[in-house]
């Protein structure tokens, strides 16, 4: 039986992922900051264990707890918009670390196991803002982008030694609390320059009409990563995510 790790389990995506995994008969170590097993559905199949993404101390007890494992999906993150000239550097350096270092710090402490054992894969959930630039998300989206580069650089790297690597690239998501995580932890968008803009933007992040992605279509999209040796290695998901990957 194989096994999946899943970062950011507490909710949206996460959760999804791993309802994904655990009805394909996967074994599933499903982490989050507080762990909270009401979460997801009871299952011999399933481990929930505590994780920090940007605590070195928290990853490395995490390693020894989990073992091994054939597939780690990176996937927790978390969102803030700002006009660029008003983002607070506390602000932009928290969501690097941990959109982006928290992300090549998990890569690189399960990467020697497969490396070493010949077999394994990594996905990385970025975001599909990094297809198309959007007013107010700079910062977000740098910090996913940043993600972005150095997985395909990695992919070529690992390809060696049997390791695959892949990117999954979520749309707009307003059925998640995504959107609503983001909201808290905005600035400067009553600013007089910026308030017409940022009263647009967020209407339409919380607009579930049109072309919008589903938890289901992650969850999906991070199967086929796993599972699929032919997947491509960007993997957008969601009808807005798709369209904007072909140039819509």
């Amino acid at each position: 039986m194989h096994t999946v790790l899943i970062t950011g389990c507490s909710s949206g995506f996460g959760v999804a992922i791993a309802r994904y995994f655990l009805d394909r008969d996967w074994q599933v170590i499903a982490t989050m900051r507080t762990p909270r097993e009401d979460v997801l559905p009871q299952s011999e199949h399933l481990r929930v264990l505590p994780l920090d993404i940007t605590d070195a101390a928290s990853i490395r007890q995490l390693v020894e707890v989990a073992g091994s494992i054939d597939v780690l999906v990176n996937n927790a993150g978390f969102g803030a918009g700002s006009p660029v000239e008003l983002t607070p550097m506390a602000t932009a350096r928290e969501l690097f670390e941990t959109n982006t270092f928290g992300t090549l710090a998990m890569t690189q402490a399960f990467l020697p196991q497969f490396r070493e054992r010949g077999a394994g894969v990594i996905v990385n959930v970025t975001s599909s803002v990094t297809l198309k630039a959007l007013p107010l998300v700079g910062i977000y989206s740098a910090s996913k982008a940043a993600v972005n580069a150095f997985t395909a650089s990695l992919a070529a790297e690992v390809e060696p030694f049997g390791v695959r690597v892949r990117l999954v690239l979520p749309g707009r998501a307003p059925e998640t609390r995504f959107g609503d995580n983001a909201s808290t932890r905005l600035h400067g968008m009553d600013h007089a320059a910026y308030a017409d803009l940022a009263a647009s933007v967020l209407t339409h992040m919380r607009d579930e009409s049109g072309p919008v992605t589903h938890s289901s279509d992650v969850a999906e999209a991070v199967w086929r990563a796993a599972t699929d040796p032919s997947s491509p290695l960007r993997i957008p998901a969601g009808e807005d995510a798709v369209a904007w990957a072909n140039g819509g």
